[in-house]
């Protein structure tokens, strides 16, 4: 998740001023890193996903979950329901179609932060993340991707750390663990957590299981690179989401990209994944598409998978 899902999909690109956002960049913490287990993963045991706003809105879901697995995807990562009608929809569309929600994203974070100092932002996030949890324990999605908090005029980076903490500890993890679901720290451009090493330090201070991290390809490439976040955050990498990114820096200006065509080393974010013993679902988020895009974006997820570049250069 990333900027163009804060708070809609649509956003084909988008401009920055580079100064500022690099500047906000300051690691606040020096913790060693878990040491990666050896031995690269088998090429098979990476299971291709996708979020499901890429498979348009127009049909119902059990077409929609066909035509992703009849593009070659295993998984589905679905988003926030508060319709128990539409929940058992989605429900029953991956039972039929035999595709499995392995996440669920979560859709309160950004517009209500769980880092806010308004107690009715707080509740209104609590609320949608008890309904994240709620619907992957109906899925059978074993996470709940989360943003964790929000940096802004209004939040200093500390209480953002400091009340997120208290938050999610007392009032998100006890009703994780009792649906037995992941919390799964995302990092984004939110102005928090801006190392590797920070946000291993961020997902160990719960001393849960029930608290991991959702690591995204594409999010940090303004300021590092994927393959190195991947081995210093190691075993605590629960799922993955992948996107492509280009910066123009002679026009200052960025774009979101399809699997090859942006700046992302796949060939070294393979092999980064496989040093540390991932192997669960890559879930691609990038436009949604008709079937002959998915069946590529499918395609190029098996060259990424086989330790290949996405697209031939």
């Amino acid at each position: 998740m990333g900027l163009r899902d804060a708070p809609v999909n649509e956003i084909k690109e988008t401009q920055m001023d580079r100064r500022t956002f690099l500047q906000s960049a300051t690691m606040l913490s020096a913790a060693t890193a878990l040491p990666p287990r050896s031995g690269p993963a088998a090429a098979g045991s990476l299971k291709k996903a996708l979020v499901v706003y890429m498979l348009g809105e127009k049909m119902p879901y059990v077409d929609r979950f066909r035509m992703a697995r009849d593009a070659g995807f295993d998984g589905i990562e679905a988003q926030t329901i508060t319709d128990a009608k539409v929940a058992e929809e989605i429900r029953a569309a991956a039972a039929k179609t035999g595709i499995r929600i392995h996440s669920v994203m979560n859709m309160a974070h950004w517009g209500h932060p769980v880092s806010s100092a308004d107690p009715e932002d707080v509740n209104k996030s609590v609320a949608g993340m008890e309904a994240s949890l709620r619907n992957a324990k109906l899925w059978g999605a074993d996470t709940v991707l989360l943003v964790p908090a929000v940096v802004n005029p209004k939040t200093g980076y500390r209480d953002a750390w400091v009340r997120s903490q208290k938050v999610i500890r007392e009032r998100m993890l006890p009703l994780a663990q009792e649906l037995k679901i992941v919390i799964g720290i995302e990092e984004v451009w939110n102005k928090f957590l801006l190392s590797p090493i920070e946000f291993a330090e961020y997902v160990d201070s719960f001393n849960s299981p029930w608290i991991r991290a959702y690591l995204d390809v594409g999010n940090m490439l303004l300021y590092g690179y994927p393959q190195d976040w991947i081995r210093t955050v190691g075993k605590r990498i629960v799922k993955v989401h992948v996107k492509d990114f280009k910066w123009d820096g002679k026009a200052e200006r960025f774009y979101w990209k399809n699997l090859g065509e942006g700046d992302v080393d796949w060939p070294e974010v393979r092999k980064a994944l496989g040093e540390v013993g991932y192997q669960g679902y890559l879930t691609v988020e990038i436009d949604a598409g008709d079937a002959a895009y998915l069946k590529d974006v499918a395609a190029r997820m098996d060259r990424i998978i086989a330790g290949q570049r996405p697209v031939a250069m």
